[in-house]
């Protein structure tokens, strides 16, 4: 389970970067949102991995610096998994509520990732 969430983590960094190369929409969405930097983890930070996104370059690397706009912390890798396979509000808001997503950051950044990646 774990090499799967690390595998789908930098396949997320792969097809970021493809959609700046190729979707109009999603640079345009990028720009107008002047950059993001979000990271995405287990609670227990076994595996991390965080996205700076700017309009002109996306950028992938494992870890999670302090310096992100959001955060998305995990409770396991299977709920990471599954969330991250169908990355819908009602997703998001169901692992919330049952505390197995946390939230680190602006819920409007969050919102914004949204938009993002419905462009994937």
């Amino acid at each position: 389970m774990l090499m799967k969430l690390r595998l789908a983590l930098w396949l997320l960094g792969l097809l970021l970067k493809r959609a700046l190369r190729r979707k109009p929409r999603f640079a345009e969405q990028l720009k107008d949102m002047r950059g993001l930097a979000f990271g995405i983890a287990t609670e227990d930070l076994s595996i991390a991995r965080h996205y700076r996104m700017t309009p002109s370059a996306i950028h992938s690397a494992t870890g999670l610096p302090t310096d992100l706009d959001l955060e998305l912390r995990f409770a396991d890798a299977a709920t990471a998994l599954a969330v991250l396979k169908k990355p819908t509000s009602r997703a998001f808001f169901d692992g919330m509520r049952r505390n197995k997503v946390r939230l680190v950051g602006d819920s409007a950044d969050m919102t914004r990732l949204q938009k993002l990646l419905r462009q994937l």
